[in-house]
């Protein structure tokens, strides 16, 4: 048994302010005690700053990396802006993208994040056709998360046609797809429950993408594991479905039997009163990006009236655009307030809330924070910043969400494992240039 006790200058743990000194007891990379307002120990490992939980990323696309600088200056909307997207997806290798995921999680480990949901579609070879293991690229996000140091739940995607009304995948989604539902079910139970420090997830790309009968098929076959679906993201989308089927696509989705806690609808931008009923009565999960979301014009989801309803909020970077859990958070507040003309829509611990043990939830990983029980996975922000300098305790979470970045991010330990101490990662020592040589790879320059 391994044991050891941090004590931390401040701690948030789910409030609006934080606590000072604060021991945290850790035993085989879980928490088994928390003492407030007590005094350090000798043997304690002393934190100055702030620590709270690590951030937890419940929708990322690691190979979108490859794209920033590159499209964001660019016209059009999101269906233009695949078409970058899917060259790039079509140059990756097992070798190629194990290396720019291991970069691009360690950016994450960085930036405070311990944890992500990797929403994975790049199964097979350009041509469509199998790898020797099926499993090969799946595999090869799992080798790269551990070598970052980050939890993962592997989000696998089933993604067999190109829309409702075409019932092939396009030539560039051929290695996206495993042709029927029956392949794909069969593809991720090989992969089992996961491992150490690593989950399996299940992911109906869209309802364009796999089709009510089969998405009935998923829910019959789950087995216990979340799900994640891109739900209403695009106007598009919605006039497409409704009109294929005459319903939304959250109602398309609900009438398969798939809301409920193990649910998580990604994005949710343009969802009707009913979708939101639907979503809220059934205590599903949304996850909301909104870099990207902004980003590729996508627009400004109904984020109060889902939290308010009881979805349960989490976060992701999604695209990749920008890696910064803490503007994902504040993004949520700042964007609905020029949508709606008010300020204080959302509670800011809520957003850290969000941020934090909701895409624990998201992602099925059950309680998590600075409390008894839960991984010891927790960051340590610096308050030597120019953001962080006026720090005050009684307003911690405001001060955290609408000020804090990554590079206030000092310190992080998974399962009480240390991975970045003074802003270094410990096991990837050279983040920034295996970066420019990850994706130097992939990309035509």
């Amino acid at each position: 048994m391994t044991t050891q006790t941090f004590h931390a200058q401040w701690a948030w743990r789910g409030a609006e302010s934080a606590v000072a000194n604060v021991r945290i007891g850790v035993s085989n990379g879980v928490i088994m005690s928390v003492e407030d307002g007590v005094e350090a120990q000798a043997t304690d490992v002393r934190i100055s700053g702030v620590v709270l939980p690590g951030l937890v990323n419940a929708h990322s696309h690691a190979f979108h990396r490859a794209l920033r600088g590159r499209t964001h200056g660019g016209a059009g909307d999101f269906w233009s802006w695949r078409t970058p997207m899917y060259e790039i997806a079509n140059r990756l290798t097992p070798e190629t993208y194990g290396e720019l995921a291991t970069m691009t999680f360690a950016e994450m480990a960085l930036s405070g994040i311990t944890g992500v949901g990797e929403f994975h579609y790049i199964h097979h070879q350009q041509d469509g056709k199998r790898y020797a293991n099926p499993n090969e690229m799946g595999l090869a996000m799992v080798a790269a998360s551990q070598c970052a140091g980050i939890r993962m739940a592997l989000l696998d995607v089933a993604y067999l046609h190109a829309a409702l009304d075409k019932p092939e995948p396009l030539a560039e989604q051929k290695r996206f797809s495993d042709g029927t539902i029956d392949n794909w079910l069969d593809r991720v139970d090989a992969l089992g429950e996961g491992g150490e420090n690593w989950t399996v997830g299940m992911a109906p790309h869209s309802v364009r993408a796999v089709h009510p009968n089969e998405l009935e098929e998923v829910v019959a076959n789950r087995h216990g594991k979340v799900v994640h679906v891109h739900v209403s993201e695009q106007p598009a989308e919605n006039a497409a479905c409704i009109a294929a089927t005459g319903k939304t696509p959250t109602q398309v989705l609900a009438d398969a039997g798939m809301l409920g806690r193990h649910f998580t609808a990604v994005h949710a931008t343009h969802l009707t009163a009913t979708d939101i009923s639907l979503l809220c009565s059934s205590h599903s999960g949304v996850c909301m990006c909104p870099t990207t979301e902004r980003d590729l014009a996508d627009g400004v989801g109904p984020a109060s009236s889902l939290s308010a309803g009881g979805a349960v909020l989490s976060l992701g970077t999604d695209s990749n655009a920008f890696i910064d859990m803490f503007e994902e958070a504040r993004a949520v507040e700042t964007d609905e307030r020029l949508v709606t003309g008010k300020r204080g829509v959302h509670a800011p611990a809520s957003l850290l809330i969000a941020a934090t043990s909701g895409g624990a939830t998201a992602l099925g990983w059950g309680q998590y924070g600075i409390q008894i029980g839960t991984p010891a996975d927790f960051i340590a922000l610096s308050l030597d910043s120019v953001r962080l300098a006026s720090f005050d305790a009684a307003h911690a979470a405001a001060h955290i969400v609408h000020s804090g970045a990554p590079a206030d991010v000092r310190d992080v330990w998974v399962g009480g494992r240390q991975i970045v101490q003074d802003h270094q990662h410990l096991t990837v020592p050279d983040v920034v240039g295996g970066l420019g040589r990850a994706i130097a790879a992939v990309v035509t320059m």
